[in-house]
C-alpha cells in the first residue's frame, strides 16, 4: 500500500501571485504534483484556459455543486465564488500523489478544518505598497476594487496565524525553492514514516 499524498494549500492575498508562484512550480520536469484545478464564477482573464487555470462556471452550475456536497471547500470573494471539487482530491490523496491546492485565503480556513493533516502555506507580499502596485500593474481592476482588494488583503494577511509556514514571494523562483524545501521536510516528518521503519523491524535478517 502506497504512503497516502501529502495536501498541499498554497494561498494568500488577491495579487500575491499565488498563480505565478504555482505555474513555476509546475513548469519544472521533476514536479511530481497534482494541480487541483479550482472552480469559479468570475470571467476568464486574458489567457486563462477554461479546465487548465480554472474551471469556469455560471452562478447557477456553482450553486447546484454547493448544495449537492461536491466542493472541499467554496468562498464567495468579490461577488464571485470559488471552490474546489472534493472527489478529485480525496481519489488522488489515496493514490499515493501529492495534491496542489492554489486558493483563496477563505478557502483554505475551510479546508483547514477538513483536512487538518494538510500542508498549509501562507504567501506573503514583500510589503502593501508592493502588493497594491502587482494590482495595479494587472490592469483588470477599477480603483474601487483595487481598495476593496487592498483592505481584504490587510484582513487575510492577519489570518496567517492559521497556516503552517509562511512564504515570502519577493522572487517567484526563490518562492518556488522554498516551497519545495518545505514539502520535502514534510515527507521526511516522523509521523509520516515511522510505520514504514517499523516494519522493517517484523522481517528476520
Amino acid at each position: 500500500m502506497s504512503e497516502r499524498g501529502l495536501l498541499i494549500v498554497l494561498s494568500g492575498p488577491s495579487g500575491v501571485g499565488k498563480g505565478t508562484v504555482r505555474k513555476a512550480i509546475f513548469s519544472k520536469p521533476n514536479t511530481k504534483f497534482q494541480y487541483s484545478i479550482s472552480m469559479t464564477t468570475r470571467k476568464p482573464r486574458e489567457g486563462e484556459i477554461d479546465g487548465v487555470d480554472y474551471f469556469f462556471k455560471s452562478r447557477e452550475e456553482f450553486e447546484v455543486l454547493i448544495k449537492n456536497n461536491k466542493l472541499l471547500e467554496w468562498a464567495e470573494y468579490v461577488g464571485n465564488y470559488y471552490g474546489t471539487p472534493v472527489d478529485y482530491v480525496e481519489q488522488t490523496l489515496q493514490d499515493g500523489k501529492d495534491v496542489f491546492l492554489e486558493i483563496e485565503v477563505q478557502g483554505a480556513l475551510q479546508v483547514r478544518n477538513a483536512f487538518p493533516e494538510g500542508l498549509f502555506i501562507f504567501l506573503a507580499p514583500p510589503s502593501l505598497k508592493e502588493l497594491k502596485n502587482r494590482i495595479v500593474t494587472r490592469g483588470t481592476e477599477s480603483d474601487d476594487l483595487i481598495l476593496n482588494r487592498m483592505r481584504v488583503a490587510k484582513e487575510e494577511i492577519e489570518m496567517m496565524d492559521a497556516y503552517d509556514y509562511v512564504v515570502e514571494n519577493d522572487q517567484v523562483d526563490l518562492a518556488c525553492e522554498r516551497i519545495n524545501a518545505i514539502v520535502i521536510a514534510e515527507h521526511l516528518k516522523r509521523e509520516r514514516v515511522a510505520a514504514r521503519y517499523k516494519n522493517m523491524l517484523e522481517v528476520d535478517f
